[in-house]
């Protein structure tokens, strides 16, 4: 299940959406707004998204992970909008059959999805703004 919402991303129900009585291992990568970016004070993110591409590359990555892994089920979620800080921006829920697979599974979509996926995220400080990178 991929989203990308203007939502609060509710994490319980994201890693309950991956259970599944074969899988061993369910491994969760939660990015949140951290109030710090290179010695500069965040107040706030916005996040920006092409939806409809978002989704679709998400899939991709998704559809791809699956080839390389014993994935039983995988969700992504995104949100877009104004987030403050301790805001979960993304979620990411894996599950397969052992811990090893779930880790390397979960890395795989979050690093390619900060590489190639149409969300554009802006940095607020308290002494301007800037469209972040997608690579840290």
């Amino acid at each position: 299940m991929i989203v990308i919402t203007d939502n609060e991303l509710e994490t319980h129900r994201i890693i309950a959406s991956v259970e599944d009585d074969a899988a061993g291992a369910i491994d969760v990568f939660i990015g949140t707004v951290r109030n710090k970016t290179s010695d500069k004070t965040v107040t706030r993110l916005e996040y920006e998204s092409y939806d409809t591409m978002a989704i679709r590359e998400i899939q991709k990555i998704v559809d791809t992970a699956i080839t390389k892994w014993p994935i039983k089920k995988v969700t992504v979620h995104h949100r877009k909008g104004i987030l403050k800080i301790g805001d979960a921006a993304v979620v990411i829920a894996v599950s397969t059959p052992h811990r090893k697979e779930s880790f390397e599974a979960c890395q795989f979509i979050i690093d390619n999805l900060k590489k190639t996926v149409p969300i554009w995220k802006k940095e607020v400080f308290d002494d301007g703004e800037i469209w972040a990178s997608s690579h840290p």
